[in-house]
């Protein structure tokens, strides 16, 4: 039985806020690439934890892994059912959760949990990792996709600007970028009982690939995208919108590597974490 989820959770209603499946449709081909490199075989139990509509969950069923998808937003868990039983896959499904408490999951259930850009946006990052190692088997891994605070590439700079046309963010509030500090990662996997010698880290790419110009990119992040949604509400009410739009113009287009007219291939880098859990 599902838990229910307070529907003020604020969490919750950022990622309902948008429809981040229109920023996902641009990261499909990456997402099948990372998962081709997870060493998945048939019949291992995988999961997907801030799971989004399924850009990893998929192709991890695909490759003959049992998935479970838990993603705090019911519309992209909505969104990722309707996905599975367009490819008529039998082996995944999605269900709502919270990644700080997965109390509906058995302990050591999972021979892989992987969390791309998902896990790392819930509070209580502590409480985070602690649940990840939990539902985790004795020898199986955990596998995190995090964005790097600071770094020069695509969605670190996005949510950089953003965060300068939006209020301060309540007090206590933890920010999601520190999950891309190395440091921040061994501490938290340590409290959850993992010693530093079973976390490795790598600088990985995913590309936002879109049949269409950066600026188009920038209308959907601004029009889906919870945090630049939010920050484009801020802006309109300072009379900034315009400066906001400007500066993500420039981004995307500085950052687009497609030498094809109308077309869009912007990379952004990531911290890769893998964690053994022994």
């Amino acid at each position: 039985m599902n838990p229910v989820i307070s529907t003020t959770n604020p969490n919750k209603a950022l990622w309902e806020k948008g429809d981040f499946t229109r920023i996902a449709d641009t990261m499909r081909e990456s997402g099948e690439v990372f998962v081709a490199s997870l060493g998945i075989r048939k019949g291992m139990k995988v999961l997907d934890l801030g799971c989004g509509d399924g850009t990893t969950a998929i192709p991890e069923a695909r490759l003959g892994a049992t998935v479970l998808g838990v993603d705090i937003a019911r519309n992209l868990v909505e969104a990722g059912n309707i996905r599975v039983k367009k490819e008529g896959l039998s082996n995944i499904k999605f269900q709502e959760g919270d990644a700080t408490d997965l109390h509906e999951l058995k302990d050591q259930d999972f021979d892989l949990v992987v969390s791309i850009f998902g896990a790392m946006f819930a509070p209580k990052p502590d409480d985070v990792a602690k649940e990840m190692v939990r539902v985790t088997r004795l020898g199986g891994k955990i596998i995190m996709g995090n964005w790097i605070p600071g770094d020069p590439t695509l969605v670190a700079q996005i949510l950089k600007i953003s965060s300068a046309y939006t209020p301060p963010p309540p007090e206590g509030f933890i920010s999601p970028m520190l999950w891309g500090v190395e440091s921040n990662v061994i501490e938290r996997f340590g409290n959850a009982g993992i010693p530093q010698g079973n976390i490795s880290f790598s600088r990985e790419t995913f590309s936002f690939d879109a049949p269409f110009t950066p600026s188009d990119l920038v209308d959907i992040f601004k029009n889906y995208y919870g945090p630049t949604m939010n920050a484009f509400e801020a802006a309109e009410k300072n009379g900034k919108a315009a400066e906001l739009q400007q500066e993500l113009e420039v981004l995307f287009n500085n950052q687009n590597k497609s030498t094809e007219k109308n077309t869009t291939s912007i990379p952004a880098t990531f911290l890769k974490v893998t964690v053994s859990v022994f």
